[in-house]
């Protein structure tokens, strides 16, 4: 069940049941400590080569400086950075700063994420913090994890991902989309919209999560009068408006990358405006900078879900000192804890080796004395204390999948100026498992 809090506030929810997923057999016929853990569903065909540590943490990135979600990767880089900065002047890892090396992940028009993953192989990471889009990651996953090494995505939230083979070494902070989808889904219904209609880009994000839109708001009583699944590479959208304009709905759902600018350029050209139809936007597209150039108020009470809290005021004074233009904080506190459970998960295993961190990453991230930061839990490990890690995005305590069991969805309104305030109208928060 999914309860609503009060703006600004979570509502307690019962701790999920692991979901018990099939183990990777080790290629000596033993169980590695990463093997303890898997997201997929059937065990692969091989284990992976086991990448051995050197001593110093070597953590990757690979976050879009171009393509379609280059508005999510400022502060994604900058909550990357600023925990890794803490961790270092904490003392490092293992005794050793953490050494960091950033690259672009592009979108999936292009080969960026493929070159940049190779980059960060031959360089020795232990640990690649990305991609942000699902379909990007789904096509580096196997390279990655393949190698021995851990991916940890601070944005994907395709359900893909929870059966995905990955040997055990593929860790999200941000919840799969059938968490979000039925916020939204509920959301709609919950506004009074008893018709609605969908433009979803088509991939395993954007079809994924207008399923579970629509599973949601049919079951609360609306019906889906038309989805379109739309190409997000083609020139104009026309035609894809023109059949949501014909059914007239009360709702409109937007669920997109960057595209969807032009998607509702295409609305407002067709008569089907934000103050005539009750629009809706999910994280992909709730952006405060790709709609600067669009006339005042066009998208004036325009809703939209982001999973996570919001980023604290002072983490956001903090990541202005990292990057002082930044103007999005989308998944900069998911960045933040993926960098610093990836440390901890060292510090725990005495260890960088990449199969030792993803041994370790549940056990640092439930149990124990909580924690918010690397030098307070590594503290509390060094005392021999057990501690339990709960980031700035929320608990982030992984099940059996590497998803986070537990997850809270924003739910943002944008103004006149077409951008969205930091503080939230209200915050879902609910289990992964049902």
């Amino acid at each position: 069940m999914i309860r609503i809090a009060p703006a600004g506030r979570v509502l307690a929810v019962a701790a999920v049941a692991s979901l018990a997923l099939t183990a990777c057999g080790g290629g000596d016929g033993g169980e590695t400590a990463a093997q303890q853990q898997t997201g997929s569903a059937a065990p692969s065909s091989a284990a992976p080569p086991a990448a051995k540590g050197d001593g110093t943490l070597t953590i990757g990135t690979v976050l879009p400086q171009t393509g379609s979600l280059a508005f999510l990767g400022p502060p994604e880089f900058a909550g990357v950075d600023q925990a890794i900065k803490e961790i270092n002047e904490a003392g490092g890892v293992l005794g050793k700063p953490v050494n960091k090396i950033h690259t672009d992940s592009g979108d999936t028009t292009t080969n960026i994420a493929s070159q940049s993953v190779d980059k960060l192989l031959a360089q020795g990471a232990d640990a690649i913090v990305g991609a942000a889009s699902s379909s990007v990651s789904e096509s580096i996953v196997d390279k990655i994890t393949g190698a021995g090494v851990v991916q940890f995505s601070p944005a994907n939230t395709s359900d893909s991902f929870t059966t995905i083979k990955d040997n055990g070494l593929y860790f999200r902070t941000a919840p799969p989309d059938k968490l979000q989808g039925r916020v939204l889904g509920d959301l709609i219904a919950g506004d009074g919209n008893d018709t609605v209609g969908i433009l979803a880009m088509q991939d395993s994000y954007g079809s994924g999560l207008a399923s579970q839109v629509s599973a949601t708001a049919e079951a609360a009583g609306a019906t889906i009068v038309e989805r379109v699944d739309y190409d997000p590479k083609a020139a104009e959208f026309s035609a894809d408006v023109a059949k949501i304009k014909a059914k007239n709905p009360k709702a409109i759902v937007l669920i997109g990358f960057e595209e969807t600018s032009k998607v509702i350029q295409e609305l407002v050209k067709q008569g089907l405006t934000a103050d005539k139809h009750q629009w809706y936007m999910v994280d992909g597209n709730m952006s405060n900078t790709n709609y600067q150039d669009m006339p005042k108020g066009t998208l004036k009470g325009v809703k939209g879900t982001i999973p996570g809290a919001a980023a604290p005021e002072d983490f956001r004074k903090k990541l202005l000192e990292i990057n002082p233009e930044l103007e999005d904080y989308t998944y900069a506190a998911e960045s933040y804890d993926a960098a610093n459970l990836i440390a901890l998960a060292a510090e725990a295993a005495k260890s960088d080796a990449p199969g030792d961190v993803a041994g370790k990453l549940m056990e640092v991230s439930k149990g124990g004395e909580k924690c918010k930061d690397f030098k307070t839990c590594v503290d509390l490990l060094k005392g021999g204390k057990d501690f339990d890690y709960d980031g700035l995005s929320g608990p982030v305590e992984f099940n059996e999948a590497g998803d986070p069991a537990v997850a809270t969805i924003g739910v943002y309104q944008y103004g006149d100026n077409n951008q969205y305030p930091g503080k939230a109208l209200e915050y879902r928060t609910g289990n992964i498992a049902g």
